[in-house]
């Protein structure tokens, strides 16, 4: 009878790890000093009852754990992730196999990732006014100018769009929100923002205003990750490549030649110089974008044409208009806050 392989723990568990036999070898060699054929240890993982094309495990096993894990964030995973997963949770199963169940129940998944495609989730606004998006633009910021804007979910209008010397201030950006208040002579059933301290005078403006009913499962005030506030993040991009990237640049510039050094002073001079340009250059990007056609999306919940004709008629497009109007005497309390 053959003796116990003093080494037998060791081969086991880099055996369940995926090595193949030449790194088995070569980890043993390198980490354990122990040198082993290849034969012989191929002989010692058979009589531990290892094998890599044997006992496989049943095929209604492999796709009940698979149809599983689409119902989750399995649905996200290509065949080789998942098969690794699979032998992760102790299934023995071939590649192959799990890449044809994969094809089976989740086509269009298979077909995005072969198209290198992300699958997104939809967005969907119900009409004008029902959620407007709120955030910082901080690329500036190094240079003494906080941009802050927001923009409605639906029509995709800018509601607003300020150059500062802060954006972290909650009274300013509480500002910004009760005047559009006041434009608009109402607010939105739905305001998302940031985790930030900045957004605390707007939360408790929007959840005064718009006071939610016991049984409304819909705050009035959302808040979350910047990255995943996905209306305004993609504005802030259109926004750098039309209008902000010339001043980036210039100031970039000036930085490289010695004239900024990131003091107090230096920041107060472009404050002083270019703050007003800048507002000014915000003010006709905001304008154009209100008035430009946006294209028809594969996204059927996503309206396409110009902004302002699609907040100001959103009858043309089978809704309404979800704008909460507001007492003038809690928007003055507001104010006095």
């Amino acid at each position: 009878m053959e003796d116990t392989h003093p080494f037998e723990r060791f081969i086991d568990f880099y055996f369940e790890l995926g090595l193949n036999y030449k790194d088995i070898k070569t980890v043993l060699c390198s980490r354990h000093s122990f040198h082993i054929s290849e034969r012989h240890l191929k002989r010692v993982l058979s009589t531990r009852g290892h094998t890599r094309h044997k006992a496989y495990s049943d095929l209604a096993v492999l796709v009940e754990f698979i149809d599983n894990q689409l119902q989750y964030s399995g649905q996200l995973h290509g065949y080789r992730w998942m098969y690794t997963k699979c032998r992760e949770h102790g299934l023995r199963v071939r590649k192959e196999d799990v890449h044809l169940v994969l094809k089976e129940l989740d086509p269009r998944g298979v077909a995005l990732r072969q198209a290198r495609r992300f699958r997104r989730r939809n967005y969907f606004s119900k009409g004008p006014n029902f959620i407007w998006h709120m955030d910082s633009y901080d690329k500036l910021k190094p240079y003494g100018i906080c941009i802050n804007g927001s923009i409605d979910g639906f029509s995709r209008k800018i509601i607003w769009l300020n150059a500062y010397t802060t954006n972290s201030n909650p009274k300013v950006i509480g500002g910004y929100y009760i005047e559009a208040v006041q434009r608009l002579k109402g607010c939105p059933r739905v305001v998302r923002g940031d985790l930030g301290t900045e957004n605390g005078h707007v939360r408790g403006f929007q959840r005064f205003l718009v006071p939610v009913a016991p049984n409304d499962t819909l705050e009035s005030y959302l808040e979350g990750a910047s990255t995943a506030n996905q209306r305004i993040e993609y504005w802030w991009r259109f926004l750098r490549s039309q209008c902000l990237e010339f001043w980036l640049s210039l100031f970039a510039d000036i930085r490289d030649n010695g004239y900024f050094d990131g003091g107090f002073l230096d920041k107060n001079l472009l404050q002083f110089c270019c703050m007003g340009l800048i507002q000014d250059e915000l003010d006709d990007t905001a304008q154009v974008w209100n008035a430009h056609s946006i294209r028809p999306s594969t996204n059927i919940n996503i309206p396409s044409g110009r902004p302002n004709v699609m907040y100001t008629l959103p009858e043309l497009y089978g809704t309404r208009d979800f704008l909460c109007p507001t007492e003038e005497e809690h928007v003055e309390m507001c104010k006095t806050e």
